[in-house]
């Protein structure tokens, strides 16, 4: 294995930890979302483009876009400073 996917690997183990300790849901997308995008090199290094293209259009695009819908939902994003401000 090259230097470059051993770096990759680290990367990627980084995400899953700091995703654990990270107290923000926003953070946590953000982090997921780069998870799923190095898998998705990870997968192309690894000669499997089929599972690549489907790792960035789900992992890292549609599951994101859910997420940050929730969020927006819920009011996790965006309304904390409104709220306190009008206190």
């Amino acid at each position: 294995m090259s230097v470059f996917t051993y770096l990759l690997l680290g990367f990627l183990i980084l995400c899953a930890i700091s995703v654990t300790f990270s107290k923000k849901l926003l953070n946590s997308i953000l982090i997921f979302m780069s998870y799923s995008l190095i898998m998705s090199i990870i997968w192309m290094l690894l000669e499997s483009p089929d599972l690549a293209i489907t790792e960035a259009a789900v992992g890292a695009g549609v599951t994101s876009v859910l997420f940050f819908v929730t969020l927006k939902k819920i009011h996790a994003m965006g309304g904390e400073e409104q709220d306190h401000e009008e206190r």
